[in-house]
């Protein structure tokens, strides 16, 4: 991604790269992110070629983000948006935030009295995991089971991030021994999974009859209660290969973005008092020293918002979105795109931009108070300044759900901790990529009580 950030310089906002037989066409400029992925959208809406081993885990592209712009895509959108997203079902599974989030205080209170300290994202993880194991599959389940899920899925996520072959295909022979990796990790994400789909199905088709004590949510609650029906355009019926990938899709896009975002908020919570501080006055003031934090609630704390906002813009979760690839030929920016060449977004520039953010190294939440961030569109439909969840068609479809995740969790934690460094050793900023850009030491802190 530094090596972007120095050609952009050279080359300017949009250039070619060779690798090796790939053609990649970096594009770099707010103006023209939103004239691809907003004002040309539908033309720039698919995806490039996968390489085997991603095939393998989307079940040859039978997932929203890897689907190909067309009906199969549409189908699984609109279903996800329907029954996952839609304002009715998020309050219907507020009981779910409710019980993750109470086991998250007591680990925290506990791992602080064992350790002095608590790590922040493997916390995080484990709380929004099991949400969303429980959004997919209508089940509560134990945490060790929890943890299993989740190391499966992060190890499915590195499985599928670019390798040498995807872009020299001539070498796929020489990587046999990765596919072989590849397909008994999947052989383990089955075998993790599986047993859900085939207990959830028995509690659909039971009529909730069956009795199962895991099965705690009523029928058409859980996501894959749609999918047992759902039969898209090309694909028929979906069997247990694509309901576990589309579930595991939530998991694993929810899990990590949420986390990695909870750690840069807290880190710089705990490098910058005085922000701490002024929000825990905010929630003190809309509910109380140890008043119940609702979905309600965070939506009218503004300080909290815009918190989460310029973390958002100071910590994006990728520098890129994932790749796009134009549905035909088309000119951008005085250039020609050819159709099915890979087409990659550098996002990280738009939030770093000086002539678009007042001193953008600095975490400042005023700014979305008044300032430059005050008018910001998160989506990118009126104008590119920040997208962390994307922009145009392929815009995270869930982008609400985690949002809501990540400001109920931060305002419970300050709520009920004062967080500050680990003495003699302050956080430490770098970053790394896994998945999602990430901190390189994972952030330590000290909680104490409020009370």
């Amino acid at each position: 991604m530094y090596i972007v950030r120095d050609l952009r310089t050279k080359y300017g906002p949009i250039f070619t790269m060779q690798m090796g037989q790939r053609t990649l066409i970096i594009i770099t400029s707010a103006e023209l992110i939103h004239e691809a992925l907003v004002q040309k959208g539908p033309i720039f809406a698919s995806r490039p070629a996968e390489s085997p081993t991603r095939l393998l885990f989307s079940v040859g592209k039978c997932t929203i983000n890897s689907a190909q712009y067309g009906p199969l895509w549409r189908t699984l959108r609109r279903n996800f948006v329907t029954e996952l997203i839609n304002p009715a079902r998020i309050r219907q599974c507020s009981w779910i935030r409710k019980w993750a989030m109470e086991n998250h205080m007591k680990r925290l209170k506990k791992e602080s009295l064992e350790t002095g300290s608590v790590e922040v994202m493997s916390n995080c993880r484990l709380t929004i995991c099991s949400i969303l194991v429980c959004i997919c599959f209508g089940a509560k389940i134990s945490e060790t089971l929890i943890k299993e899920i989740e190391a499966v899925l992060k190890d499915v996520m590195l499985m599928t991030t670019p390798k040498l072959p995807d872009f020299l295909p001539i070498f796929t022979p020489l990587f046999r021994k990765q596919l072989q990796r590849a397909k008994e990790l999947r052989r383990k994400q089955m075998e993790c999974l599986v047993p859900l789909v085939r207990k959830r199905r028995a509690f659909v088709e039971s009529g909730g009859k069956d009795g199962d004590p895991e099965m705690v949510s009523q029928i058409g609650a859980a996501y894959i209660d749609s999918l047992f029906g759902l039969e898209p355009a090309g694909r028929g019926r979906l069997g247990e290969e694509e309901l576990v990938t589309l579930c595991s899709e939530v998991m694993n896009a929810g899990t990590d973005t949420s986390a990695t975002t909870l750690e840069w908020a807290l880190l710089h919570l705990v490098m910058n008092q005085e922000i701490q501080t002024k929000l825990y006055e905010e929630i003190v003031e809309s509910v109380g020293k140890e008043g119940m934090i609702s979905e309600e609630d965070v939506e009218k704390m503004s300080y909290l918002g815009a918190i989460v906002k310029e973390t958002f813009r100071r910590h994006p979760p990728s520098h890129f979105v994932l790749s796009h690839a134009a549905t035909k030929e088309t000119e951008l920016g005085g250039y020609t795109v050819p159709a099915d060449a890979n087409v990659e977004f550098y996002t990280a520039w738009v939030t770093e931009d000086p002539s678009v953010w007042k001193d953008p190294s600095e975490f400042r939440p005023e700014r979305f108070l008044k300032g430059d961030g005050v008018d910001v569109d998160v989506t990118g439909s009126r104008g590119v300044k920040m997208m962390p969840f994307g922009a145009g068609r392929r815009i995270c479809p869930a982008m609400t759900l985690g949002t809501l995740h990540v400001h109920l969790l931060l305002a419970k934690m300050v709520q009920a901790f004062k967080w500050v460094a680990v003495p003699d050793s302050p956080p430490d900023q770098t970053e790394t990529f896994a998945f999602t850009v990430v901190m390189k030491n994972p952030l330590r802190a000290v909680i104490l009580p409020r009370s």
